[in-house]
């Protein structure tokens, strides 16, 4: 499994301005926000070189020149590439804009929030792929009988529900045809999905963590380094 994400560079969306992390996110890039003591972009080329990936290209955009300011202090330069962007793209635009710094005829993209055990082999055997964990609801359900309540059940995965978990195997034809501005989900990836040409891979076990809040941060620091010593989460 490997031996397939090895032979792919991959990207890092990292340009989003990060506002739920706010006021941290107004003196430093979202990538470079601290989780247990290490920025969250550490941690992912750590995840990424642990899985075989040798070259990143990290797609910035607010407050790029920290970012690769930190890239050169860390002695990454020969391995990860910034791709800058020099007025919001969206996810879809980053990835285009990057393309010409891809080698080989698919990449791996991750989201610049996403922290996992997600295995990427799995992602890898087929291009044009999205990971897949089980949505997770933020608040307690209820169950209804009629007219009265008949259980309670605390915050957790909504059964038979999937959701998107950042994470893509994306053939070098997708990445051309993402828009020059916008969002991947809202264009080549609709359009992709409605002619059936996008993959899923599922990971029903996957520890799954996306930062989005301080709440998230607060969560995600507590499990972060057993996440990353886990071992691989296979696919459902």
């Amino acid at each position: 499994m490997r031996g397939r994400a090895a032979r792919m560079d991959a990207m890092i969306l990292a340009g989003g301005r990060g506002e739920r992390l706010r006021p941290i996110t107004d003196y430093l890039p979202k990538p470079l926000v601290p989780l247990a003591n290490v920025p969250i972009l550490e941690w992912q080329v750590g995840y990424l070189r642990r899985h075989g990936v040798r070259r990143i290209v990290v797609c910035t955009g607010y407050r790029a020149d920290q970012i690769e300011n930190y890239v050169r202090a860390r002695g990454m330069g020969r391995t990860v590439v910034v791709s800058e962007e020099a007025s919001p793209l969206g996810t879809g635009g980053a990835m285009r804009r990057a393309e010409p710094l891809v080698r080989g005829d698919s990449a791996i993209v991750v989201n610049g929030d996403v922290i996992t055990d997600i295995g990427l082999g799995e992602v890898a055997r087929e291009p044009d792929t999205v990971a897949a964990v089980p949505l997770r609801t933020q608040y307690g359900v209820l169950e209804a009988d009629g007219g009265t309540v008949s259980a309670f059940r605390e915050k957790g995965e909504v059964p038979g529900m999937w959701m998107n978990a950042g994470i893509y195997h994306l053939s070098r034809a997708a990445l051309r045809a993402m828009p020059r501005r916008g969002d991947a989900e809202r264009t080549a990836f609709a359009r992709m999905a409605a002619r059936g040409r996008l993959r899923v891979a599922r990971f029903a076990r996957a520890r799954w963590h996306s930062i989005d809040s301080h709440r998230d941060l607060y969560e995600c620091a507590a499990r972060v380094r057993e996440i990353m010593r886990a071992p691989r989460a296979r696919g459902a």
